[in-house]
């Protein structure tokens, strides 16, 4: 891949999603784009850039490719282990009026994360209860991917428990989709995280894990100050393991406060009152517990 192609194409992401594309990754951008300049007719992946330059749809099949994509069922566990026992029973204790739950899945990928949360809550919620997952990505063909919850035999393969996909997947041909109760729940939006949240609404818990990373850090500081907003005051903003907010500026410390549930560092709204404070070593808590608040 020729050096002007890489940095044609780098600029035009970066542009586009805010993700940057160092130099020494031209072999990770040329193995995603071959695929795509030989379905285009194209003799290299340097004429297929040049086509990406004039071609709005070739754009975003590019970009779709060069999003990152990296993605599993209960990615981690530890998140999963700390939403059902400590972060779900809190919420419900405070939402014994609404008995609602609404969960934001950013940087959904192709939905496995969005479908974990759905499958957790309908083994977690009591009769009455009711929830909602927004997944969005700037990705559009990842977005139809969760739409369509359909999963190919590799996929499935990645971290899902036997029991869930007898629960909760079909088959499609060759592939599993997911049925239909948790579909329903689970709706899509697309989202470029570097750019406006109007009208997206507020949250019980947001999952914002492993994308920081792909970011610089004015982009992350500014993506973590406008976030912000949407997550209720006593909810909770996940971020991923390998990712940090150590190095906040002041305004942003004064934002967040950050509570530790067992192996998981969770974000909070700074200041919120009328919320439970779970100490450093948050033991598990019955979701009954939750009912009657105590």
């Amino acid at each position: 891949m020729a050096p002007a192609s890489f940095q044609q194409i780098a600029a035009l992401v970066l542009r586009e999603t805010s993700i940057i594309y160092e130099p020494r990754k031209e072999y990770l951008v040329e193995a995603r784009l071959h695929p795509l300049a030989v379905q285009a007719g194209c003799s290299s992946v340097d004429q297929y850039v040049a086509l990406v330059g004039v071609d709005a749809q070739e754009r975003r099949k590019a970009i779709d490719a060069l999003t990152i994509n990296e993605t599993s069922w209960f990615r981690d566990n530890a998140p999963y282990q700390a939403f059902t026992e400590t972060m779900l029973p809190a919420l419900m204790a405070g939402r014994t009026e609404r008995r609602h739950i609404s969960i934001w899945s950013a940087a959904c990928s192709s939905g496995q994360e969005a479908y974990s949360i759905a499958m957790l809550l309908d083994q977690h919620l009591p009769a009455g209860w009711t929830a909602d997952i927004l997944a969005t990505d700037v990705s559009t063909a990842m977005l139809a991917r969760v739409e369509a919850g359909r999963y190919s035999q590799v996929e499935m393969n990645r971290g899902l428990p036997a029991t869930s996909l007898v629960k909760y997947f079909t088959r499609a041909g060759s592939e599993w989709q997911v049925v239909p109760a948790l579909r329903d729940m689970v709706r899509t939006r697309h989202l470029n995280l570097a750019d406006s949240y109007i009208g997206i609404g507020t949250f019980d818990l947001v999952l914002l894990r492993n994308v920081l990373i792909y970011f610089d850090q004015p982009t992350r500081h500014d993506i973590l100050r406008r976030i912000h907003p949407h997550v209720a005051g006593d909810g909770y903003l996940l971020l991923g393991s390998s990712e940090t907010t150590l190095d906040m500026p002041a305004d942003l410390t004064a934002l967040w406060d950050r509570e530790q549930l067992g192996r998981v560092q969770a974000h909070r709204p700074a200041g919120a009152t009328n919320r439970p404070v779970h100490g450093l070593s948050a033991t598990a808590s019955p979701i009954s517990a939750a009912l009657t608040g105590a």
